[in-house]
């Protein structure tokens, strides 16, 4: 059953999830660059969510989803990101083990 509730609130209701849920996994990405590891992060992870994302874009569209193609890719980016500092920090362990 859907509620009744005006657009705005309803768009705002979205982009306000969408910041936490893009804000949480900025934060994730972030740690790693920063910290410089990638310990209990599987590569698989951000191949996972690359191509969830990807989908997810692309039915948002069909479905004129705006808030959701906006949100999946900023997210896809995210994953982008993720997988770029994922493999930065595995060559940089593998050089400090040589």
């Amino acid at each position: 059953m859907l509620i009744p509730i005006g657009t705005d609130l309803t768009q705002l209701i979205g982009w306000a999830a969408a910041a936490i849920l893009l804000a949480t996994l900025s934060r994730q990405v972030y740690s790693q660059w920063r910290d410089r590891t990638s310990e209990g992060v599987s590569k698989w992870l951000f191949v996972g969510q690359v191509s969830a994302s990807v989908g997810f874009i692309v039915y948002s569209w069909l479905l004129a989803s705006w808030v959701f193609v906006g949100t999946n890719a900023l997210i896809l980016v995210t994953a982008l990101l993720g997988q770029w500092v994922y493999r930065r920090n595995k060559r940089a362990k593998m050089r400090t083990i040589r």
